[in-house]
């Protein structure tokens, strides 16, 4: 199993992991279904002003190890923290946690996730949900119990359909503008309709946009949902109906919440540390991908400090974008690079 290892840890890592301790001995009130104000509420407070990410629009991800890093994880319960689009579907499928935080520097990305989140609750299966996502009809005799090859094959055969992408578009702005009564921006509703648009033009082999040309950054969708692990399993949120569901679940009782924040800023992740230790939980998986290559030495530090205060638990892990380990090791590694 691939590590993070490296030798010294922090006073106040040391700290968190003891406290810790003593949260997770307290009954957690995380869980219990969110209000759609409270779901916006904390998507308003726990965030930061919104930055930018020139490489990419990143509406979907370009990591192929998602599969493979799923394979060392298990059911944890307690609270996921991630960063990004779709792949994090994928690891909360698989560490079935009670709540999920979704922490992104763009705004756009909140818009995203605003969208996945009509799509799964007006989504009966899988394959429902695949159709609407990309606005191709559902094709006949294909069963929710097929396997996610067969539903990507299926549909990728399948043409667009523009009714059905009107139809879809006008849906998912009542699901979130009437029967969740978000207050979105003109601007919210604009990229959330940008991004269904590029969804529905690209089909189910839509990848990573703005990579610059480089082949290996370019994953077409179909490729991130259908990978296997080194065993031969598919572990993403698409490769079971169960996987799916739950993601569907936690989506209906808005226990997936997205909030705009900087790794390396001063706030958003301390926001959803003090949230989930208020509420007697802790913190059971953090997803950083690579986002470490993007800080500079400073946001690098200020980052460490940031996951050092979250109330995670002694075995939390830290996921990226190539490897799984302990989120202890990864403090002690911050704590050697800020010597």
């Amino acid at each position: 199993m691939r590590k993070l290892a490296r030798s010294g840890i922090s006073v106040i890592a040391a700290w968190t992991v003891v406290s810790s301790i003593t949260i997770a001995c307290r009954p957690s009130t995380v869980g219990a279904p969110v209000s759609d104000q409270e779901f916006w509420n904390l998507t308003v407070t726990l965030s930061e002003p919104p930055g930018i990410f020139s490489v990419s629009e990143n509406l979907v991800s370009n990591e192929p190890h998602v599969s493979e890093n799923a394979r060392w994880l298990h059911s944890t319960g307690g609270v996921y923290v991630g960063v990004g689009p779709e792949q994090n579907f994928s690891y909360i499928a698989t560490l079935r946690p009670s709540t999920a935080f979704i922490i992104d520097i763009r705004r756009e990305n909140l818009d995203l996730h605003l969208m996945y989140k009509a799509l799964f609750e007006l989504s009966t299966d899988r394959v429902e949900f695949v159709s609407r996502l990309f606005s191709r009809p559902r094709p006949a005799n294909l069963a929710s119990s097929a396997t996610v090859d067969e539903i990507f094959s299926r549909l990728d055969g399948t043409s667009a359909s523009p009714d059905q992408y009107r139809t879809n578009a006008a849906l998912i702005r009542q699901r979130l503008l009437t029967f969740h009564r978000f207050p979105l921006s003109e601007t919210d509703l604009q990229s959330i309709d940008h991004a269904f648009s590029a969804f529905y033009s690209a089909g189910v082999n839509i990848d990573f946009w703005g990579s610059r040309g480089i082949p290996s950054m370019r994953r077409p969708y179909r490729d991130l949902m259908t990978t296997r692990d080194s065993r031969g399993h598919s572990r993403s949120f698409l490769a079971t109906e169960e996987g799916f569901r739950f993601v569907k679940d936690l989506h209906s009782r808005n226990r997936i919440i997205p909030v705009v924040g900087d790794f390396g800023g001063p706030d958003a992740i301390r926001e959803v540390g003090d949230y989930v230790r208020e509420h007697q939980d802790v913190i059971r998986a953090f997803y950083g991908s690579n986002v470490g290559v993007y800080l500079n030495s400073q946001q690098k530090r200020i980052f460490c400090r940031n996951l050092a205060m979250l109330p995670a638990a002694p075995d939390a892990w830290f996921i990226e974008s190539d490897g799984v380990g302990p989120i202890t090791s990864k403090l002690k590694a911050c704590a050697a690079d800020s010597r």
